[in-house]
């Protein structure tokens, strides 16, 4: 059991949060070889937990991927590789192994199944394996640093990808299914009536504050001070931010929380039907489900939570707010990534083809 002695401003559930990420990334290195402690220092001291997770998740399967699909070593664990297997490694291995990376298969016995990843997320990949590769060369532990022959991922550039986000009649739409239950299923309405409050609260707090996901989702009911108007968030590398309420969300909030028993030691805010603080998965279908309503699209193709935060992103830049503005409430840490938002045009496409009608002016 982990009891957490907390003496900081932070909630509980905050830094119970962040330990249970740096107990993964402690279980991660267990089971890597011991000559890899200057990279682990490296990523403990240089970046955020979730990102030092994801990089040590990758040199695991960078690894595995060197004992099963290679002869470069003849280690039965990740753990028993040497660093003389790692001499050995060159460029093009890696090449190979972002190669492979695109496209492979985990055979479970009962079933094959079939991986897939997008550039962005090979890119990824490839910047954990650099970096574990410049810091053994920078520890002294390896001769050369072959990281310059690693083969270029092309990424689209922000302002070459298409923003998604809801426009404001499909809002509306959305809101509709949550408020009234319209556009549900007959099994999805019976769970309707006992969440549509939850449900409704949280989608206006995505839409008004564009929070992302994990700040939504460790909220308490002690982050709201309702005499005050002003709520917390704890964004990345635990900053603190308080935000405003406005009266729709206070409304909404106040609406939920009126509604709903709990234990009294409990001081999550959203909470499944079970009782327990909901999970990202939960929140995250959640807000699929009524964004695919609002689409008229599949619950598979239903928007994610980040883009209901693009969705006030370009709310509010189109109701003429400052671009410096909207960056303050996002949390961005550059205005170029607003300026994105502020470069997406609503209905510029639809309206152009709206006047180029050939089969009309034919028919005329």
């Amino acid at each position: 059991e982990i009891r957490i002695h907390n003496k900081s401003d932070r909630p509980d559930n905050v830094i119970k949060k962040e330990n249970d990420m740096y107990l993964e990334c402690e279980k991660l290195e267990d089971g890597l070889p011991r000559f890899l402690r200057g990279f682990f220092s490296y990523l403990k001291g240089n970046v955020l937990p979730a990102t030092r997770l994801a990089y040590l998740h990758d040199i695991m399967f960078f690894f595995k991927y060197l004992i099963e699909e290679t002869d470069l070593t003849q280690a039965k664990t990740p753990d028993k590789i040497k660093l003389s297997d790692l001499e050995e490694v060159q460029a093009v291995d890696v090449n190979l192994f972002l190669d492979y990376c695109r496209r492979y298969k985990v055979d479970t016995g009962d079933t094959v199944y079939v991986y897939e990843n997008s550039n962005k997320s090979l890119a990824r990949k490839k910047s954990s394996v650099s970096v574990l590769f410049k810091q053994l060369y920078r520890d002294e532990l390896l001769d050369k640093n072959i990281t310059d022959g690693f083969d270029p991922i092309r990424v689209p550039r922000p302002g070459e990808r298409e923003i998604k986000a809801l426009q404001d009649d499909e809002v509306m739409l959305m809101l509709d299914a949550v408020s009234a239950g319209s556009g549900l299923t007959e099994r999805e309405h019976a769970y309707w009536e006992k969440t549509k409050k939850r449900d409704k609260a949280i989608l206006i707090l995505f839409l008004t504050y564009g929070l992302r996901l994990s700040e939504l989702q460790q909220l308490n009911i002690s982050s709201f001070n309702f005499h005050r108007g002003e709520f917390i968030i704890y964004r990345k590398r635990g900053k603190e931010s308080m935000m405003p309420l406005n009266q729709s969300a206070t409304a909404v909030l106040h609406d939920y929380i009126d509604s709903i028993s709990r234990d009294e030691d409990s001081d999550a805010l959203f909470l499944s039907l079970q009782g327990r603080r909901m999970t990202e998965r939960q929140i995250r279908e959640l807000v699929k489900k009524y964004t695919a309503i609002a689409l008229h699209t599949t619950k598979r193709a239903g928007y994610s939570p980040h883009k209901l935060r693009a969705t006030a992103a370009t709310s509010l830049i189109g109701r003429g707010n400052s671009i410096f503005d909207v960056a303050a409430l996002l949390d961005h840490e550059q205005v170029t990534t607003t300026q994105l938002y502020a470069r997406q045009k609503i209905n510029v496409k639809r309206d152009l083809v709206k006047d180029m009608e050939w089969e009309e002016e034919r028919k005329e």
